[in-house]
């Protein structure tokens, strides 16, 4: 495909889609506002290079016009009859700008009319008089009329049976072309079939991308117009069954996952409405932060494998809180709290449901309630995770112990004098010695495989952030072992360890010394070759030792509070 051709091709599809109106706008200010240009051919025996554009005065387009009438009777190559056919259309342009453009509507040029251009966004053009350019964005183009410049189809369909000066082209959509169409310019059809009839000419190239019926988007015009338009996912009107279909598609998966996961809706729920502004805090921090997450995960290289779980776990959060807040919806309709079947939330589901598919009809309230569902849900899904883990860590920790009273210490045979007699000194308070930490050893709960794998994942983004800030990612996995086993060493944690409370400990109750750690982080490799099944042996072992633990002789356990930095 020619330069001049993926040009037109950029310029007509890609920016008519999304500033046709304005740019239309513009050439007609801009038509109105400068002198109009002409080429002044040096030499007429060869336009090729001696035709410039130098521009021309009002009381000098007359002897241009003369200029380009003697470049007709001296050259009739197809260039120079491209120049002048540019020349003169730009020229009555000036002369006579008429610009057909409408959005959400089909554009309409009947025989006899002439137009400049002859656009339709989210619509269809047909065009039988006149017409400079015709260009249909999710909608079809047909032509009978006369066109000096070219068409242009984004998913839809083109008909063409007339006269074409420019190229023609379909994206996502298929061509026609009929008996008294002449193009002299190329045709390219893109994801669609060209049906051409034998007496049908065309002078420059034929080009297929991805050639083949994708089938009619009708549907998704039909959408587009009473839907999208309005701010709206459903509307009444023709061609939207498949809208409806979807919808109550959706309706059941929430009713399934109801039914499925009571406990979880449930507890979903009443954190919403005991706090709804955590939970909404919650939601813009996780969405904010997962973009940022993802690109670290890319970064990193090593965490590009981990980036279709997250999303597909962001995902199933999205969906989960669109349950949520229906349920959350139907128990504020019903009021039904106490036990009884219409507690159960599959029923304040349904309920909800239907409310909100009555909502999704009203224009622009409809996209708001659908966007506003999306957030809520998914904050109160990661604010009810958060409590939860929470809650899991607090439980490990236990209850907090109470201090012993003197009668206690009597029974156990202490000697309480002085701290009987005496007065308590608030200024000594202080200063008084802190219970001695709690030894860690292997005898403390061992870490399982998901906690230690999200230790790993922390580590790996921060060495794979400080690698690419200096350029050197095909050092990661040797800088990351490195790193491994001098953190063992000083600290018995690395930093994704220590942000999960994660310690190194050896089975024999000894120190992890050098040897230790530097045979432990070798090991890694071992455990990672076989398609890390050494890593993935957390899971499976009874004492959650990975390949490398068992070489190295040791465990990693969970501490009740979390290692200090320094």
């Amino acid at each position: 495909m020619n330069n001049s051709l993926l040009r037109r091709l950029v310029s007509l599809a890609v920016v008519s889609l999304t500033v046709v109106p304005l740019c239309s706008l513009l050439v007609v200010a801009t038509a109105q506002a400068a002198p109009p240009t002409a080429a002044t051919p040096a030499n007429p025996a060869n336009p090729e290079t001696s035709i410039s554009t130098p521009t021309i005065s009002n009381s000098a387009a007359a002897s241009g016009d003369e200029a380009w009438g003697r470049l007709d009777d001296a050259d009739t190559s197809p260039e120079a009859k491209r120049y002048r056919h540019h020349h003169h259309y730009w020229h009555d342009r000036h002369e006579h700008s008429n610009d057909l453009v409408n959005l959400g509507h089909d554009s309409t040029l009947p025989r006899g009319e002439t137009a400049d251009s002859v656009v339709s966004i989210f619509g269809s053009s047909t065009s039988d008089g006149e017409a400079g350019e015709v260009v249909s964005i999710f909608g079809d183009t047909r032509v009978t009329g006369d066109v000096s410049d070219g068409t242009v189809s984004v998913l839809g369909n083109t008909y063409i049976d007339s006269k074409v000066d420019g190229d023609v082209v379909a994206v996502l959509g298929s061509m026609e072309l009929g008996p008294h169409a002449q193009i002299d310019g190329s045709v390219v059809v893109v994801g669609g079939n060209l049906q051409r009839d034998p007496a049908a000419i065309i002078h420059g190239d034929v080009q297929h991308v991805f050639s083949g019926d994708f089938g009619s988007v009708g549907w998704l015009r039909s959408w587009v117009r009473h839907c999208l338009l309005y701010g709206r996912p459903l509307a009444l009107a023709p061609g939207l069954g498949w809208a409806w279909s979807l919808a109550l598609a959706c309706l059941a998966l929430y009713a399934v996952l109801a039914l499925l996961f009571r406990e979880g809706i449930t507890r979903c729920v009443q954190t919403f409405e005991a706090q709804p502004g955590q939970s909404v805090l919650a939601a813009l921090i996780a969405m904010l932060l997962t973009p940022i997450l993802v690109v670290l995960l890319f970064v990193t290289v090593i965490g590009i494998p981990a980036v279709p779980f997250v999303l597909v776990a962001l995902f199933c959060a999205g969906l989960f809180g669109k349950a949520v807040m229906l349920a959350w919806l139907g128990r504020r309709v019903t009021g039904s709290r106490g036990a009884g079947p219409m507690s159960h939330p599959v029923f304040a589901v349904l309920i909800g449901g239907v409310l909100v598919l009555g909502l999704y009809l009203v224009p622009v309230v409809g996209f708001l309630v659908y966007k506003l569902l999306g957030v809520l849900g998914f904050g109160a899904v990661v604010y009810t995770v958060i409590q939860a883990v929470r809650a899991h860590r607090a439980a490990k920790e236990g209850p907090p112990r109470a201090p012993a009273s003197p009668t206690a210490a009597l029974a156990a045979g202490a000697a309480p004098a002085a701290s009987a007699t005496a007065a308590p000194d608030p200024q000594a308070a202080p200063f008084a010695a802190a219970p001695a930490p709690q030894p860690i050893t292997a005898a403390m709960p061992r870490a399982g495989f998901w906690v230690r794998i999200g230790a790993l994942l922390i580590d790996a983004l921060l060495v794979g952030f400080c690698l690419s800030v200096l350029g050197q990612h095909h050092l990661e996995l040797l800088v990351l072992a490195a790193y491994g086993a001098v953190m063992w060493k000083l600290r018995g944690s690395t930093v994704g360890g220590i942000v999960l409370d994660l310690h190194v400990v050896r089975l024999d109750g000894r120190e992890v010394d050098w040897e230790t750690a530097i045979i432990r982080a070798l090991s890694c490799f071992l455990s990672l070759a076989v398609a890390g099944l050494g890593f993935i042996w957390i899971a499976l072992d009874r004492n959650n030792q990975a390949w490398h633990d068992k070489i190295a002789g040791t465990v990693v356990v969970r501490v009740a509070k979390g290692v200090p930095l320094v």
